[in-house]
């Protein structure tokens, strides 16, 4: 027997082998069961989603000889049979891309009102009815207005709005969906298993994924990525075939530039850059990833545990700063619009990944991963001279303390503002690093006219110490020094910086949070929370 390729081989040949279209098969399969049949159905959907194989089907239940109409056709009778092998005298398939003349059209309308020669009905298939001329959409239409009863058309199109209305109008139609990627490559692992193909299941994750929906495509990729293998479907070798990347490869990127590891970030860019990709697809499927992360430290539970990479994206929205992502996905989607137009789509690539790094915020606790110190809000606080608010400012002056353009984040002036926020003794201005050589107390004076939270440093001194001594006395100002010692990180640590402590009594700790952070409230940050206390305090 000669080679029948895996699109042929596995065409659905029943209701019940359609994949991913539920809605349409159940209005079709009541219609059937109550035998409320209409005269005209248009398919509609993207190429290789079931749309001729779908009326295929529809014929068989309509003339199927053993059980007659209904929605479970025999498949063994001498209808189905030919219906499936594409000699059905009753079924009358026209491509309306090489028939799209009026006088074809008309010639095959002849025949209409001749009842069907063994079968139930007669069925007419037009596939690609857009392409019809408008004198032929005419000839169809006048059909279509008063049809014998024993005559249903079942037409199929990749672009429903070419039809014109009063075509439309006289069509039950029925949208197939694109297949879910997820769910496709589910569908391929199955008939790879039952054909004894190997394969990684990533690699089918990825031709799912570069097939856009459509299950011909994906099937005629897996036969393409066997051949290319030699009889295996492997990661590596459908990365080079498509041009693409794994959503493994594309998170690694993602990894890299949130610990902003700027050699293993470009390293990783060099090994995608041996695959010949095209640059444009990477930054959207980077922006894809991202969307997903924000989308899970809003909404969690919002992406799917089947998704390709959950475990990773879940921990990378866990690592990653809500600010940070939205800047990320800001700068790929300028990056996205800048790349048709570039000479070189990999240097637009190179540098939004730079300017990712670049100008990230300057998060609480950060020694150094972005480029911009920003004058906190709480600075602004504590110069009205009020002491609660300025002691509850403590953690971000410690990160965020405005200093002049030509002093790096590490010299001396800093350094001195800094240590008089802290109540400490002003270091010596020869040994900080990267700074001009000053007397000490010329940068406190400098720090103070920049910012006026240095004017309320001494109040702050006794409750920000370089650590609590008696963690048994527990007082609301020292809540964030509190979180700076805990030993956690990413959004529970956000969640803690967002709290303000009310009380903390025989080993019960009462947090406030404020209602624009209740995103972070979620039971899995708690837990870590309250953990990472109970770890500080050596008591539950």
């Amino acid at each position: 027997m000669s080679y029948k390729v895996l699109a042929r081989k596995w065409r659905p040949q029943h209701f019940r082998d359609m994949l991913g279209q539920e809605p349409v098969l159940r209005a079709l399969i009541n219609a059937l069961d109550t035998n409320r049949l209409h005269h005209a159905y248009l398919f509609t959907g993207m190429r290789g989603v079931g749309k001729t194989s779908l009326a295929r089907i529809l014929a068989k239940c309509l003339n199927c000889e053993t059980n007659g109409v209904s929605a479970s056709p025999c498949g063994e009778c001498s209808a189905c049979r030919d219906i499936e092998a594409g000699r059905y005298l009753d079924l009358i398939e026209v491509d309306a891309a090489s028939n799209s003349k009026v006088d074809e059209t008309r010639e095959l309308l002849e025949d209409v009102s001749y009842t069907p020669s063994s079968g139930r009905y007669k069925v007419y298939l037009i596939d690609e009815v857009h392409m019809f001329s408008k004198h032929s959409f005419n000839a169809l239409l006048k059909t279509l207005e008063e049809p014998p009863g024993h005559v249903v058309f079942l037409l199929a199109t990749t672009d429903p709005h070419s039809i014109p209305l009063t075509v439309l109008s006289r069509c039950l139609q029925f949208n197939l969906k694109r297949m879910v990627p997820g769910a496709l490559a589910n569908y391929l692992s199955t008939i790879l298993e039952k054909e004894s193909i190997e394969f990684d299941r990533p690699a089918l994750d990825l031709i799912a994924r570069a097939s856009e929906g459509s299950v011909r495509d994906a099937l005629s990729l897996v036969e393409q990525a066997a051949a290319f293998g030699q009889g295996a479907v492997r990661l590596s070798e459908v990365e080079s075939m498509l041009g693409r990347v794994s959503v493994d490869s594309v998170l690694g990127l993602i990894e890299s530039l949130g610990n902003a590891d700027l050699p293993q970030l470009f390293d990783r860019v060099e090994t995608l850059a041996e695959y010949s990709p095209d640059f444009a697809e990477v930054m959207g499927e980077i922006l894809t990833l991202l969307h997903r992360m924000a989308l899970l430290q809003v909404v969690p539970g919002s992406v799917s545990e089947d998704t390709p990479g959950y475990e990773r994206l879940t921990r990378l929205a866990e690592d990653i700063h809500p600010d940070e992502l939205q800047l990320f996905y800001q700068i790929g989607t300028h990056a996205s619009r800048d790349m048709p137009f570039a000479a070189d789509p990999r240097e637009v690539f190179d540098m939004a990944l730079l300017r990712m790094n670049t100008f990230r915020p300057q998060l609480d606790g950060d020694t150094g991963k972005g480029s911009n110190d920003s004058l906190s809000s709480a600075s602004t606080d504590a110069a009205a001279g009020s002491s609660q608010q300025a002691n509850a400012a403590t953690a971000p002056v410690s990160a965020s303390l405005p200093v002049r353009g030509e002093v790096s984040a590490g010299g001396a002036l800093r350094a001195a503002a800094l240590a008089a926020a802290r109540g400490e003794a002003a270091p010596d201005a020869g040994t900080a690093t990267g700074s001009t050589a000053v007397p000490a107390a010329q940068p406190i004076a400098d720090a103070a006219t920049e910012s006026a939270v240095v004017a309320d440093a001494e109040p702050l001194a006794d409750t920000t110490a370089a650590s609590i001594p008696d963690r048994s006395d527990i007082r609301p100002q020292q809540w964030h020094q509190i979180v700076s010692e805990l030993d956690v990180s990413g959004m529970p640590k956000q969640l803690a910086s967002n709290c303000e402590l009310v009380s903390a009594v025989s080993g019960h700790i009462t947090l406030r949070l404020e209602s624009v952070s209740e995103h972070l409230n979620t039971p899995r940050f708690r837990d870590r929370l309250e953990s990472a206390l109970s770890q500080w305090l050596d008591a539950p």
